[in-house]
Parts: C-alpha cells; sequence; structure tokens
C-alpha cells in the first residue's frame, strides 16, 4: 500500500534519481550525472519550483519514497519531448524497480491526474519509449492516447475536466 504526498525540500535528490530512472535506454545507458546533464534531458529538472511545477511522491508505510511524479510546462520555444502546447504541462514519472507492478506508479498516476483537474489543466502529456510496454500499458489505462511520434518516443496525452 502506497501513499502519495508533496515532495520535501530535503526529497529533491530523489526527483533527481526519479527523472534518471525515468528516461528509458536499454542498454548502455549513461550515468546519472551525464544523462541528467545532457541539452533538451536538463530542463526537465533545472531552476526547479517555476510556475507550473509540481511534483508528488508515492512513500511506503514506514514512508519511504518508492516514487515521484511530476510535471512541468514547456513553452513552443523551448519544448520537451512530450510537448503538446504551452497550457499542457508534461509529466515525468518513475518508481523504484522493487515497488514496481504493485500499485505505486498508478496511484502516482491517479493523483497528479486529480491535481493537475483542480489546478484548471485542461490535459497531460507524456512521452514514452514505446519499448516500454509495462509504461505504455499503465497510461493507456489512465486514458493516455497517442498523440504523435518525436525521435524514437511515443507521444500521449490525457484531456481532463476542468474542475
Amino acid at each position: 500500500m502506497y501513499t502519495v504526498r508533496s515532495l520535501k525540500k530535503e526529497e529533491f535528490p530523489f526527483l533527481r534519481e526519479m527523472l534518471y530512472e525515468s528516461i528509458y535506454i536499454s542498454p548502455n545507458k549513461p550515468p546519472v550525472d551525464e544523462l541528467l546533464e545532457k541539452e533538451g534531458i536538463k530542463k526537465y529538472i533545472e531552476n526547479w519550483g517555476r510556475q507550473g511545477d509540481a511534483v508528488l511522491l508515492a512513500v511506503d508505510e514506514q514512508n519511504r519514497p518508492a516514487g515521484a511524479i511530476w510535471h512541468r510546462v514547456f513553452s513552443k520555444e523551448d519544448p520537451g519531448y512530450g510537448f503538446v502546447d504551452e497550457s499542457i504541462p508534461e509529466i515525468g514519472m518513475a518508481v523504484i524497480k522493487q515497488a514496481r507492478g504493485k500499485g505505486a506508479g498508478r496511484a502516482l498516476l491517479d493523483t497528479m491526474i486529480l491535481s493537475a483537474q483542480k489546478q484548471g489543466y485542461r490535459g497531460l502529456s507524456l512521452s514514452v519509449d514505446p519499448e516500454n510496454e509495462p509504461a505504455v500499458k499503465l497510461y493507456e489505462k489512465a486514458g493516455f492516447v497517442k498523440q504523435g511520434v518525436s525521435g524514437t518516443s511515443v507521444t500521449m496525452v490525457r484531456k481532463l475536466k476542468i474542475q
């Protein structure tokens, strides 16, 4: 059983770790510092806390982080891999290996969808490698639909009901 809550300031290194985990590269994934400093990747974490940034953690019964989901709004001039438009935040998500397939990812995704709806967003987007079949299935079950292709990734969008 996992509880979803906001990220505490001192837990920011876990968000960085989860960003690294969220990038599906197989085989020969570069080391964390090398990958997260690449142009096109570092924008997902640098200057965290700006308007449109949100992050949630899934924690176990002992309050240990098991995964994270975040969203960030990008511009047309500097889009993310799953960019749709400037009014739709792009999400990223990762769950530690020990928690995969146990409900942490679904709890994170469901909570972020509700949170984004309450914030007035009309949708969420994401970028996923189609070879990451468990992630694609999770997103499809949560109502995300394929919108297009960007490089080796698929862009998916989930429309939201504004509350």
